[in-house]
């Protein structure tokens, strides 16, 4: 159902079972796909994409122009995925023509109120971003991430998978996989225990894990002699493989 005061431009291509608001826009190239539910008060811009079974809360501003002075009204975009939950007062910007164009959010991620997601961010799937967490420009988020309330992520860094902040943190480095931090500025704290375990990692992967992040943190070694030391673990381990790719290919630095 599309209230009868929501005002949609002729250009938007929704879905015959989208629900829509009472005094909600709807912008020109903007696309909603089947069963998703927008709230009142939204303000949706083009070029934005939206995958089904979406539900958008209200006063939430998604596609918008990117904070960025370089941006230039070029035609960048938004796209989201399948089932994600976005709650009140959240802004989501378009992609920068410099940082690719495109900002990315995936699937099945549960996104609370007030939180903020800058220009040029790729957001994996089922990640959890609590009230006020915000994302600097170009920042990714792997998969299976938690983010505490009032979180900052500076830009141009990532979460590597099953990492998590603490409330309050402020993240100015990479962040591997499995890694808990808390603090401002954030610190490694040890592994993200109780998230693996409801991701149903054994207590064999859990003590591999451990390993990695002594092998990591504790060790003395650098970066890349850990990487050697790491892969000699991967028989035993292959969860590890995800970590061993992360440090190979991040950039800047990880969180110390």
């Amino acid at each position: 159902m599309i209230h009868s005061t929501a005002i949609i431009d002729p250009s938007a291509v929704i879905a015959d079972d989208v629900s829509i608001g009472p005094y909600t826009i709807i912008g020109a190239n903007v696309e909603l796909g089947s069963g998703c539910e927008i709230g009142p008060h939204v303000v949706i811009n083009g070029p934005t994409k939206m995958g089904s079974g979406n539900k958008v809360f209200q006063f939430s501003s998604i596609g918008e122009e990117p904070q960025d002075k370089k941006y230039a009204n070029e035609a960048t975009l938004l796209e989201i995925g399948n089932n994600n939950l976005i709650r009140e007062n959240v802004t989501i910007n378009r992609g920068t023509v410099q940082g690719g164009g495109i900002t990315k959010i995936g699937n099945d991620n549960w996104i609370m109120a007030y939180v903020h997601i800058a220009h040029d961010c790729i957001v994996g799937n089922e990640n959890i971003l609590a009230n006020n967490a915000s994302l600097a420009g170009h920042v990714i988020i792997d998969d299976y991430v938690i983010l505490g309330g009032f979180t900052l992520v500076s830009q141009f860094n990532k979460m590597g998978s099953y990492s998590f902040s603490a409330m309050g943190s402020v993240i100015s480095r990479n962040v591997p996989p499995y890694v808990l931090v808390s603090g401002h500025m954030a610190k490694p704290v040890g592994v993200n225990v109780e998230g693996l375990r409801r991701r149903q990692f054994s207590e064999l992967q859990l003590k591999n894990v451990r390993q990695a992040y002594k092998t990591i943190y504790r060790s003395g070694l650098r970066i890349e002699d850990a990487e050697l030391k790491l892969a000699e673990m991967v028989q035993d381990d292959a969860e590890l493989d995800i970590l061993i790719d992360y440090l190979k290919n991040q950039e800047g630095g990880i969180i110390r």
